[in-house]
């Protein structure tokens, strides 16, 4: 087995190896003046099972473009079997056709995966669960939930409400106040732009209530800034945002300052610099997808990888 990286996520790729036990594998990248991106493969891969870790976070194409010229480096080099590696998933909110004449891109990428010489895929937290239908080749996908319970549950109290920020993530909100024995309220929202969102309304009881916000990506804060407002306004005592991927700009990091959230509580799927005056939690999947990794090179079962407490995390 050997595990390579790309540049998108570099300490993320250390620490699974840290975590297996063995050393990344040897690869050169750079840039032509052009643009261009080169890769070439240090070490023998002929017939090893082989892994490529790389998020698409911004540069999202740039990053994109660098896991398939990786891919189809180990494949024109006779690795036995690529699995890409993808923490964090990303066009994935771009996975049907809502308006007349857009892509479905979140399918193109499955298709150039695929087309690059992937044979499995490794991902987690996907936006859309139905983008596993999209790949004619194995898709494993994991959840974050259990990094997170693991520490959420020596804050847990019986004023504890989970609360999704819109409808599109009762389901992770439910499976949250599961785990939690917490209740469960959800946030009614509509979508004015791409980086705005308006809250409308709330369904469930929030008065007096600890709240947490559960949500798979934010990149603007929109969603969560306007629902942590709402909340707010209806009495809560304090809220805490819990997100799988956060992929933060500006506009994000700006928002989340000025808002009345008092934790943002995420993974490190993505890199991200240290933000001054934000209180921000990064939790590390590396040991969940160095035992992911472990069980598929393996041929093991990572059903178990699935489930917590006895029952399917979502």
């Amino acid at each position: 087995m050997k595990i390579f990286a790309g540049n998108s996520n570099q300490p993320l790729a250390d620490s699974i190896c840290n975590t297996i036990g063995i050393e990344p594998g040897k690869i050169m990248l750079k840039a032509f003046p052009d643009g261009e991106t080169f890769a070439k493969i240090e070490e023998n891969v002929r017939g090893e099972d082989v892994f490529v870790l790389q998020s698409s976070c911004p540069p999202t194409n740039h990053h994109l473009m660098e896991l398939f010229i990786i891919i189809d480096a180990l494949r024109r080099a006779s690795a036995d079997r690529i699995t890409a590696v993808m923490p964090f998933y990303g066009y994935a909110r771009q996975d049907r056709k809502d308006q007349p004449r857009v892509p479905i891109s979140a399918k193109l990428v499955a298709n150039l995966l695929v087309a690059a010489g992937a044979n499995r895929i490794l991902t987690m937290d996907l936006h859309a669960q139905q983008i596993q239908g999209f790949f004619d080749i194995p898709v494993d996908h994991l959840y974050a939930s259990p990094v997170i319970f693991d520490y959420l549950k020596y804050s847990k109290h019986n004023d504890l409400v989970v609360v999704s920020p819109d409808v599109g993530g009762l389901k992770m909100a439910h499976a949250y106040s599961e785990m939690l024995n917490a209740d469960l309220a959800i946030v009614a929202k509509r979508r004015t732009s791409a980086t705005d969102t308006e809250s409308v309304g709330i369904i469930g009881e929030i008065e007096g209530k600890r709240a947490l916000l559960v949500d798979d990506i934010t990149e603007t804060a929109g969603t969560l800034v306007n629902a942590a407002a709402i909340l707010k306004a209806q009495g809560a005592e304090s809220i805490r945002a819990c997100v799988s991927h956060a992929i933060l700009n500006d506009l994000g990091i700006e928002r989340l300052k000025n808002s009345c959230i008092d934790e943002l509580i995420t993974t490190d799927t993505v890199p991200r610099p240290e933000i001054e005056g934000l209180n921000v939690t990064t939790l590390s999947v590396a040991n969940l997808l160095g035992e992911a990794i472990q069980r598929i090179h393996n041929n093991s079962s990572v059903n178990s990888l699935f489930r917590f407490k006895g029952a399917r995390t979502t």
